[in-house]
């Protein structure tokens, strides 16, 4: 997975400048996948119990806490700390406004990560409010597992994936992508991706984009570049290819065909 800027930068500006320690998020290479996670802490969250909350009390929060909007807070199962999220990430504060802290929250009577379910759970929300209509999709007849690839026309991984788009295919894995060019707006990447959405075959034209090929297709309005990049910043992408799963888990990056599917029989909706 190739790095790019990650946006939790917002955490700061809503806390008002308070100074938060937040956990590195840089993304491990492809070439050396992630550490499986230690046993002793389990990774899967059944819904935890909280308190009720008014939409006045959380009007309250929202109002001692700069940046903040009630919609986006929430009870958490600790009296007098509130979930605050932005897309799929989370930040939790005080009742007062004082305090805020980044961070996974854990119920300790049987090790579920409460914080991890609850981002699966976002990521999830976010990712049903976008139609197929508008993603490039490549699937069997008959899928068994469906992932949600963010994906960069230049991006040497997910050139990488593509080129094995046939055998995850036939795995039972449909495969539907969606527009990250890590590179941002009005930049080359970017204007490949538009080619791609405007082209008559949507499927070829990815093909030919992520093996060098020069596109035909003039850049279109409207296309779904813009927001599906918003999309994954929003998701907590810092990188791609980013792979979303049917759980709403978020992998690292790349993984060759039957790594992934060995990944996709091991997960299971969490939270």
């Amino acid at each position: 997975m190739t790095p790019t800027t990650s946006p939790r930068w917002w955490l700061t500006a809503v806390l008002g400048g308070l100074a938060l320690t937040l956990r590195a998020t840089s993304a491990p290479s492809a070439a050396a996948p992630a550490p499986a996670a230690a046993p002793a802490i389990a990774s899967t969250a059944t819904p935890a119990a909280v308190q009720p909350v008014t939409a006045a009390e959380l009007a309250a929060v929202a109002a001692r806490v700069p940046g903040a909007h009630a919609a986006d807070l929430s009870a958490t199962p600790i009296p007098g700390i509130y979930e605050l999220k932005q897309g799929a990430e989370l930040v939790y504060v005080t009742a007062d406004g004082k305090y805020g802290f980044a961070g996974d929250l854990y119920r300790l009577a049987d090790r579920s990560n409460l914080s991890d379910a609850r981002r699966r759970e976002l990521r999830l929300d976010l990712l049903r409010n976008v139609p197929e209509s508008s993603m490039v999709v490549f699937a069997p007849a008959q899928p068994k597992y469906t992932i949600t690839v963010f994906t960069d026309v230049d991006c040497a991984y997910c050139r990488e994936l593509h080129k094995q788009i046939a055998e995850y295919n036939r795995l039972g894995v449909k495969v539907r992508y969606m527009f990250f060019p890590r590179s941002g707006p009005n930049t080359s990447s970017w204007s490949k991706a538009e080619q791609v959405w405007c082209s008559a075959d949507r499927r070829e034209a990815l093909t030919e984009a992520k093996q060098g090929e020069a596109l035909k297709a003039a850049v279109c309005n409207p296309n779904p570049v813009a927001e599906q990049y918003a999309l994954g910043r929003a998701i907590g992408l810092t990188g791609t290819p980013g792979i979303v799963t049917e759980s709403g888990d978020l992998l690292p990056g790349y993984a060759p065909p039957d790594e992934l599917v060995q990944e996709l029989q091991a997960d299971k909706p969490k939270g």
